[in-house]
């Protein structure tokens, strides 16, 4: 006798116990994975659940989260803020964590004085910069980037999102001299730059499957914002504000290179209660939060 085909409600229960070794969410893994497969998002699915069969394909996804590939590399898309980014491997995968320096931003402005040129240095995916642009609708934003495919992928995501007509992507490394040339000066700078100590050791699915020239940022990890917190008077206008992501142990050393390069600095801390931004000026330091 023929074994009944596997309903989804069975599928996603075996596929949860098979990834809680490797997940700290292993049923929402194994719901995307499902709904990817499927070509339907989560929330479609979950209200169809009875009347859907397992599709062929989510075995093969199934076996390359339990090997510990991201979900966001296998599906090909993560939530950032209220959009949906595409992401290969060429990218980091956008954090909740980052939608922090978002919320930096918006505070930093009232309707009145909201930016009209945007930078974000090391665009990666695009998330913090079209984040910004979905924001502020009258802006005009850039993202550099020294990475080829980097940029191809958030050229791609501007395109899918309707922002290319006020995106501009380049290809620029601040590791070379006269990297900053000819870009003007902008009225808000956003950067998630690599910040982690070379020695740090990372999670395997992290340092197996995420670039780590996006990740490592020298022996102490402050390379990168050394070379930027140098440059930025020359790109930000005296009356803009610059947001930058820090490591949980980083705010005292970070501030203290902004002030030697002559800016102001305020912490704000991430929803877990770390650490997570600093936001820099020319004008009067507010109190940390």
């Amino acid at each position: 006798m023929d074994r009944p085909a596997p309903n989804l409600a069975s599928t996603l229960r075996d596929a949860t116990d098979a990834l809680t070794p490797v997940s700290a969410t292993p049923r929402l893994d194994a719901e995307l994975l499902m709904a990817h497969a499927l070509g339907i998002d989560r929330s479609a699915m979950l209200l169809r659940m009875h009347d859907l069969a397992v599709p062929p394909a989510f075995a093969a996804l199934l076996a390359r989260r339990v090997a510990d590939e991201p979900v966001a590399y296998i599906t090909g898309m993560q939530a950032f803020w209220d959009l949906d980014l595409h992401v290969t491997p060429d990218v980091l995968i956008p954090r909740a964590d980052s939608e922090t320096v978002i919320e930096v931003a918006i505070a930093g402005f009232d309707e009145r004085d909201a930016p009209a040129r945007i930078l974000d240095l090391g665009t990666g995916s695009g998330a913090l910069l079209l984040a910004a642009l979905s924001v502020f609708g009258d802006a005009q934003g850039v993202g550099i980037d020294a990475s080829a495919a980097a940029l191809t992928v958030a050229s791609g995501n501007a395109a899918r999102l309707g922002l290319d007509g006020r995106a501009y992507f380049e290809q620029r490394d601040w590791t070379l001299d006269g990297w900053a040339d000819g870009l003007g000066q902008f009225d808000l700078i956003m950067c998630n730059p690599p910040y982690i100590e070379d020695a740090t050791p990372l999670a395997d699915m992290v340092a197996r499957h995420e670039p780590h020239s996006a990740l490592f940022a020298g022996p102490d990890g402050l390379r990168d914002y050394r070379i930027l917190l140098k440059t930025l008077k020359k790109l930000l206008k005296t009356t803009g504000i610059a947001v930058f992501e820090i490591g949980f142990n980083q705010s005292k050393s970070v501030a203290k290179l902004g002030t030697e390069a002559g800016f102001t600095s305020e912490l704000t801390h991430d929803l877990s209660g770390n650490p997570r931004v600093l936001r820099f000026s020319l004008g009067i330091a507010q109190p940390n939060r």
